[in-house]
């Protein structure tokens, strides 16, 4: 029998200490080890047992839970699960405690948290299972040092990386997508094919994700909105709660976000996406399916595949979750698997790569 997930909560509230204890306690699998009300107690107890996962609020005394963060994948790596009150004007905050390496984000409200966290057990529970099976050192890993050749090629202005608007790329993701996609957008240039993206995450914090993204690529990120055009060295990322999906007129690819009902459990959802882009595009589009729970996008990679589209997934070894892109490739959706290092290269390279 397997040995149980040892959890540790860290929360200056004593009522969500208590819940959330005994919200995970149902769970056969999950035993916590342990509460703690601010970090410097937590530090204290992780010193006698190192739990394998840590709940997380991030604002509490002594030491604010994002520069607890910051020391933890620091000194030892170990899967972070934040569960914080964030307000509009601290949705920054979440993207701050997922680029320090947090393992994914639950928010919680200001007002009736025991109700919320009562109703929300099956994702916290879900989300500390995941979290322990993760891979964390890969949360970690930064932009590469060195772009591959094919990318050095392409920013030299050699022919062989001149798109235009008939070649598109759909990429998908989760949980460790906000990682993974600035490893892969980071190493493409200015000029590259127009990119269509799902990353699961609530609204307003993908246009934070985004605006974020613009500013350290060299091509273009963007929210995407209803009606705009897909071109040439921009990245539209699918807002949360809406729905994307690309529609061709002629020679162009545009992109419908309209709100919707979840598919899969996710607005947006890489299978809505992926779905059209098969219909729209074909054989001129590319889909790369990336770390994360489930098997959202499974089906649509499969569907782009029968299209004719170049279809890839994230390789168990560089993803957080080895979720989506192992139900891909069980469904046989995907062409290949490839390593997150190697998924820029692949987008220049399109169907010539040899992988």
């Amino acid at each position: 029998m397997a040995e149980p997930v040892r959890v540790l909560v860290v929360d200056d509230s004593a009522v969500v200490r208590q819940v959330m204890t005994e919200l995970l306690q149902v769970a056969g699998d999950i035993k916590v080890i342990g509460t703690a009300s601010d970090p410097l107690f937590a530090l204290d107890k992780m010193r006698r047992e190192w739990p394998d996962v840590i709940t997380l609020d991030i604002e509490m005394p002594r030491m604010d839970g994002l520069t607890f963060l910051r020391q933890i994948m620091a000194e030892r790596p170990t899967p972070v699960v934040i569960c914080s009150s964030l307000t509009i004007a601290g949705s920054k905050t979440a993207m701050q405690a997922l680029d320090a390496g947090a393992f994914t984000v639950i928010t919680k409200p200001l007002l009736g948290v025991k109700d919320f966290l009562t109703g929300s057990a099956a994702e916290l529970i879900a989300a500390v299972r995941a979290a322990a099976k993760a891979n964390v050192g890969n949360l970690m890993l930064g932009r590469p040092s060195v772009i591959p050749s094919v990318i050095t090629a392409a920013s030299s202005g050699q022919s062989a990386m001149v798109q235009t608007t008939e070649r598109i790329v759909a990429l998908g993701t989760s949980t460790g997508g906000t990682q993974a996609l600035e490893r892969v957008l980071t190493g493409l240039p200015r000029v590259c094919p127009g990119i269509v993206i799902v990353q699961h995450m609530p609204e307003r914090f993908t246009e934070l994700f985004a605006q974020r993204l613009n500013s350290i690529c060299e091509l273009e990120v963007a929210e995407a909105h209803d009606g705009q055009r897909i071109l040439p060295g921009l990245a539209l990322i699918a807002p949360g709660g809406r729905q994307m999906q690309v529609r061709r007129s002629g020679a162009y690819y545009y992109v419908d976000v309209k709100p919707g009902p979840p598919v899969n459990r996710h607005c947006p959802s890489v299978d809505v996406l992926f779905r059209s882009v098969a219909k729209a595009a074909g054989r001129n589009a590319m889909g790369v399916i990336m770390t994360g729970m489930g098997d959202d996008g499974a089906r649509g990679l499969k569907e782009m595949r029968d299209a004719g589209s170049w279809t890839l997934a994230q390789d168990e070894a560089s993803s957080v979750v080895y979720g989506m892109p192992k139900e891909a490739v069980k469904l046989g959706g995907a062409i290949a698997q490839i390593g997150l290092g190697q998924i820029a290269a692949a987008i220049l390279a399109g169907p010539s790569a040899h992988l």
